[in-house]
């Protein structure tokens, strides 16, 4: 049975997800960017421009302003204020229908909960993602904010065109929900049982660190395939541009541009994941202490 305080943890996590974007959303919008660009098959993404992330983080000020690093934001707010929200909450209240007590948790548990809480909150917030993802490739290509690209994209693809790569999300959040959260718990439990910390914020920043990386490692290539699916646009006829599919999107890019195309991005990916996760864990711990 869950308590009468079920809904802290999806105020919580809501507002831990706010934070947490609003810091690392440059990088984020540079792994996007690094990601789109040396499509063999997509002339308009065809050129290298960027060699890095910190390449991408100068050539985007210099040439777009710096007003560009945040292209999208109110789309990622919305997505973090949907997505965010239901994702933790649902995590969290997932778990206490399976365990009572947080010390009976096991990693198979929060694994399943993780995927499950993934699925469900990425599918519901997929629009924000596709609009977040087109308004951080394009930059000033994609002008007249969140409502207007949001009707636009609407009038010219339609509902399917909203849910575009909702699979591809659906399945990059499994693996990152799935991953990311059971390994914070289970790093921050054996750091606590074993004695060498206790549960404070050095705690929290070890466990947020290890779940960030394992969680790029394991999301970074759907998370390439997804970014390329959202970022394409229709043709009039109402076939893609490029790839028809998540599978063949997948396969071109390693054909066309080698294994390791799947990892491009990695690094802003990680140091994003990285900050994205210590800043979110840590505003999360601290709102459960204040218990509001």
């Amino acid at each position: 049975m869950m308590s009468n305080c079920s809904w802290k943890p999806f105020v919580y996590g809501g507002l831990a997800s706010i934070t947490a974007e609003c810091g690392t959303f440059p990088i984020d919008l540079t792994k996007t960017r690094l990601q789109v660009q040396g499509q063999i098959t997509d002339a308009k993404y065809k050129e290298i421009k960027y060699r890095g992330m910190i390449h991408a983080l100068v050539r985007i000020c210099r040439e777009e302003g710096l007003k560009a690093l945040y292209s999208g934001i109110a789309p990622a707010m919305l997505r973090q204020a949907s997505y965010g929200t239901i994702k933790i909450g649902t995590y969290q209240s997932l778990k206490r229908l399976f365990v009572e007590r947080p010390e009976d948790e096991t990693l198979v548990i929060n694994v399943l909960c993780g995927i499950l809480s993934g699925v469900i909150s990425s599918s519901i917030a997929n629009p924000t993602d596709v609009l977040k993802i087109r308004m951080q490739a394009q930059g000033r290509v994609l002008q007249g904010g969140m409502i207007y690209n949001f009707i636009d994209i609407y009038q010219q693809e339609g509902t399917r065109g909203l849910w575009k790569g909702v699979s591809l999300t659906a399945q990059r959040a499994a693996i990152v929900v799935g991953v990311e959260l059971p390994v914070y718990d289970i790093t921050k439990k054996h750091i606590i049982m074993s004695g060498l910390l206790g549960d404070n914020v050095y705690t929290h920043f070890i466990s947020s660190f290890t779940c960030g990386l394992a969680g790029a490692l394991a999301s970074n290539p759907i998370d390439v395939v997804r970014t390329r699916m959202m970022n394409q646009r229709a043709l009039q006829d109402g076939k893609t541009c490029v790839y028809g599919g998540t599978i063949e999107c997948f396969l071109q890019t390693w054909k066309n541009e080698g294994f390791f195309a799947l990892y491009k991005g990695f690094w802003p990916n990680w140091l994003r994941l990285g900050p994205w996760n210590i800043i979110f864990f840590l505003t999360y711990e601290q709102l459960k202490r204040l218990d509001l």
